[in-house]
């Protein structure tokens, strides 16, 4: 039986190419002998390998455990605060700082000579039950402004009367960041009577003891006081939500008072009172030549929360167009306010004019209600701001909130009442007509004579006096811009402390 000559194995290369390989074809040989083959050798060099890439890899392990890299950790209260940083834009106004001279104290009155007073509100007047009006602080009935095309949030908006400032300021500087509690640290006190809701609710009382009782003992009090014996009073201040004329009645002319009818007005004394002269006194409209009298600003129906919606506000204005020339709201009058009557024969015969005649049941219902006001003058170039019963109108403040300028015919109007809160040179921000003159018959001719560019420097001007003429809303403590209340305190800290030292 012949043998089988057995065959070698095959590899990946011929004989030819094997004999004919240069060293690195031998070493090619020996690796895959070693590898591909289930030899000893074999088994040991992967076991090897194995054993290689293990320990490097508990090594690398515990290099990491050893020394961590150095890595920022960033709170979730960090990420949302330099999110708010970036995205927070910051407020363009001024925002005015508390200081030792401008540190408020508020007195905690009896209830009889503030809030006492309210709770009566369907009493204080003889025109009008009040309630809704001393509602919310002052500020009155909330308003949806949006119905009128202006986009604005609802609880800024309000159907604010106009003597309220009064309650107004007081809520404001409940919250005030200058109040301090320890009247030891006060620079400033203040004396919240609500002497304007006295005077309308004894509008023709002709019992001088009883038209003057709440003032008297509202008097006595303060002087009791151990803060008023400090610099006597000086360094005391009050507000007044209604004209100095009701506060201005001489002892001298008691007998002349007393003989009137309680059809006729009955003026108070309060402001001729040695103790009130010592004070000063803030108040919607003033004496001229009183100098412990200051002048602050009628509310109008704005009172932001924010620094936003006011310049949001003050945008709207700056774009808002304005076809008429001019306009007028109100009504006839008679003796010294009778220029009225002009204007409103002037505005009917004027296609550039636009007339919100407030005569008539229905005139006196519209000129009541704020969209209306607003309405005529945010469409207006110029608002023509005429004395009615006394020189000032809260109409002037409602033109500047509207981004309206406004024509004067009275300096004391506004020019001898709120030197606070208004430039100096009154041609920056409004135009002024003497109510003697000529020009009062051609008042359409005398404005068509100011260039556009004046015109919109005038705008801005105004547009700019927003913030210190309005009342922020007294819930508000961080808004971001100084309002009527920041610019009164301020004015006051430097004018007492001139006072005293």
């Amino acid at each position: 039986m012949s043998s089988r000559k057995q065959t070698p194995p095959s590899f990946p290369w011929t004989e030819g190419e094997k004999y004919s390989s240069s060293n690195n074809s031998k070493f090619i040989e020996v690796f895959y002998y070693f590898f591909t083959l289930n030899t000893i050798p074999y088994v040991l060099v992967r076991c090897c390998a194995l054993l290689f890439l293990f320990l490097s890899a508990s090594w690398l392990l515990l290099l990491l455990f050893c020394f961590p890299p150095a890595t920022t950790t960033t709170s979730s209260n960090d990420v949302v605060r330099e999110q708010a940083q970036v995205a927070e834009p910051q407020s363009p106004f001024k925002i005015p700082t508390c200081d030792k001279n401008m540190s408020v104290y508020v007195y905690t009155l009896p209830p009889q000579f503030n809030l006492g007073l309210l709770s009566q509100c369907n009493n204080l007047s003889i025109k009008a039950n009040m309630c809704p009006a001393v509602a919310n602080s002052g500020l009155g009935q909330p308003l949806n402004y949006s119905r009128v095309g202006h986009s604005a949030v609802t609880s800024s908006w309000y159907t604010t009367h106009q003597y309220t400032a009064e309650i107004i300021f007081h809520a404001r500087l409940q919250n005030h960041p200058c109040r301090v509690q320890d009247p030891t640290r006060a620079s400033l006190f203040y004396v919240p009577f609500y002497g304007g809701f006295d005077a309308l609710s004894k509008y023709r009382e002709a019992n001088l003891t009883a038209r003057d009782e709440l003032t008297f003992s509202l008097v006595d009090y303060i002087q009791a006081q151990p803060w008023w014996q400090r610099n006597h009073g000086k360094d005391h201040f009050m507000a007044l939500g209604t004209v100095v004329w009701d506060f201005m009645r001489t002892m001298s002319k008691a007998s002349a008072s007393c003989s009137s009818s309680s059809k006729v007005r009955t003026p108070g004394t309060l402001l001729k009172l040695p103790a009130a002269e010592n004070m000063s006194v803030l108040i919607i409209e003033r004496h001229p030549w009183q100098p412990n009298q200051h002048g602050i600003p009628y509310p109008s129906y704005f009172h932001p929360s924010t620094w936003r919606e006011m310049a949001a506000w003050q945008r709207k204005m700056r774009l808002m167009e304005r076809p008429h020339l001019f306009s007028f709201v109100g009504a006839r009058r008679k003796y010294k306010a009778a220029i009225r009557n002009e204007f409103i024969r002037q505005c009917g015969e004027s296609t550039r004019c636009k007339l919100l005649n407030c005569e008539g049941p229905d005139g006196a219902r519209r000129c009541l209600q704020p969209r209306e006001i607003m309405r005529v003058m945010t469409r207006s170039q110029f608002c023509l701001q005429a004395p009615g019963d006394t020189p000032t109108r809260r109409s002037t403040f409602d033109s500047v909130l509207a981004g309206c300028v406004p024509v004067f015919f009275s300096r004391h109007t506004a020019y001898s009442q709120y030197a606070w809160y208004l430039p100096g040179d009154a041609s920056r921000y409004s135009v002024y007509i003497d109510d003697k003159s000529n020009a009062t018959r051609r008042i359409e001719e005398e404005l068509l004579k100011i260039s556009s560019e004046k015109v919109k420097m005038m705008r801005e001007e105004i547009i700019d006096l927003m913030p210190s003429l309005t009342y922020a809303h007294p819930n508000a403590t961080d808004f971001g811009f100084g309002d009527a209340v920041d610019v009164a305190l301020a004015s006051l800290a430097k004018h007492i402390g001139e006072l005293i030292n």
